[in-house]
């Protein structure tokens, strides 16, 4: 199965207009495992959900499933997508750490970055992970020619993209694939299987709004 390669934290002005606060460096192959666990279990047990009834709803193996919660294992996206999906939570809450309130610099340098296919398709998070939110944004990035599948979200989940470099062709359901060149935008349903594809021999970035129909959590 693909490791995921993130790198988390981020940057918090201070409302006195001090210098910049920047949080001790943590190994991000240590910390991101030990995170999406904590909350997997947190949320599982809230749900009051077996190992088994997940495995279940969510088509994930319960050997995968306590690999992830006792910090073995990062799953990929696609599975990741899987699991929120079943417990009926937002995407984020599963890599969710406390941050700070007020003003936050989200530095690329330490992102929370989640990848697939050997880092061929990457998603960095750009927003706090303090709390439930019927709204996420996101960069994608999608290497030269690359065709990634998602699993169809929550009932109701749009999306909203926009192409900042290369030319991108998004499928949603049965719906006729549309080609987006850079610059163009679209908005879709992703309550069901959805694609995207870089026709491109150069890397393709995208930037995404993901829209739940209701706060859950």
């Amino acid at each position: 199965m693909t490791q995921e390669t993130p790198v988390t934290g981020t940057d918090r002005r201070d409302g006195g207009g001090g210098s910049p606060s920047r949080p001790a460096p943590i190994d991000p192959v240590i910390e991101l495992p030990i995170i999406v666990g904590r909350n997997l279990r947190r949320m599982r047990v809230r749900k009051g959900y077996s190992l088994e009834r997940l495995a279940k709803q969510s088509g994930v193996s319960r050997a995968m499933l306590g690999q992830i919660e006792t910090g073995k294992s990062v799953p990929t996206i696609g599975l990741l997508w899987k699991v929120a999906t079943a417990l009926g939570v937002p995407f984020a809450n599963l890599i969710a750490t406390d941050e700070a309130r007020g003003t936050q610099v989200f530095r690329r340098t330490s992102a929370k970055i989640l990848s697939s296919n050997q880092g061929r398709f990457t998603s960095r998070a750009l927003f706090p992970f303090d709390g439930d939110r019927q709204v996420e944004f996101y960069e994608l990035r999608l290497a030269p020619l690359h065709y990634e599948i998602a699993d169809a979200h929550a009932r109701g989940t749009r999306e909203n993209l926009v192409v900042a470099k290369g030319t991108i062709e998004i499928v949603s359901g049965s719906e006729r694939p549309v080609t987006l060149a850079e610059g163009d935008a679209i908005v879709f349903e992703a309550d069901v299987p959805h694609s995207y594809r870089n026709l491109g021999v150069d890397e393709a970035i995208a930037f995404l709004v993901m829209t739940y129909v209701e706060a859950v959590g």
